[in-house]
């Protein structure tokens, strides 16, 4: 990739970014809220904060779906349409150890990616109605701390030498007392 592309894509995601911050805030800041209010969440997301409003929250509401189209069902529909084909290409290989080979190096990153977006898209998406604040609580902790924290574990455990010491210390701990 080039130098000048990479660069592209930094200040396109950075804008986008900014964009999005500043047009949630800027809607938050309209919103009538209690004098003191509480967020029973563990960070201050979007969601609960629009919770507390107590009116004239439709127009924050349709930027929140928005960006969450936009930021991450797109994103994941992408990624999983690019999965397909790349399945599609490992099933169509002739050998066996290859086709073992490239899977490998696939499944990590694709289970990184389904935790990350589909605990994103459940709590951006789910109705409302049915919905707990613990389990709201749990699933915002899972996309923003428990994720990113299994992040290089999952890519860790691809390495061979890792694997063998992670077996080793394993095998160490079964046999002593």
């Amino acid at each position: 990739m080039s130098w000048r592309a990479c660069m592209a894509m930094v200040a396109v995601s950075w804008l986008m970014g900014v964009i999005t911050a500043t047009t949630h805030s800027s809607l938050i800041f309209t919103l009538p809220f209690p004098s003191r209010p509480i967020i029973p969440h563990f960070l201050c997301d979007i969601l609960p904060v629009l919770r507390l409003a107590s009116a004239g929250k439709h127009r924050s509401e349709i930027s929140v779906v928005t960006a969450t189209v936009v930021f991450i069902m797109v994103p994941f529909s992408l990624i999983v349409a690019s999965y397909a084909r790349i399945l599609g290409v490992i099933l169509a290989m002739a050998s066996t150890q290859s086709r073992r080979k490239v899977f490998s190096t696939c499944s990590s990153h694709l289970l990184v990616v389904c935790l990350f977006f589909g605990t994103a898209s459940i709590t951006y998406i789910r109705p409302r109605a049915g919905s707990s604040v613990t389990m709201n609580r749990i699933l915002s902790l899972f996309y923003t701390v428990i994720t990113p924290m299994l992040n290089p574990i999952i890519y860790t455990l691809r390495n061979k030498e890792v694997a063998g010491a992670l077996r080793h210390m394993a095998k160490r701990q079964v046999s002593s007392p």
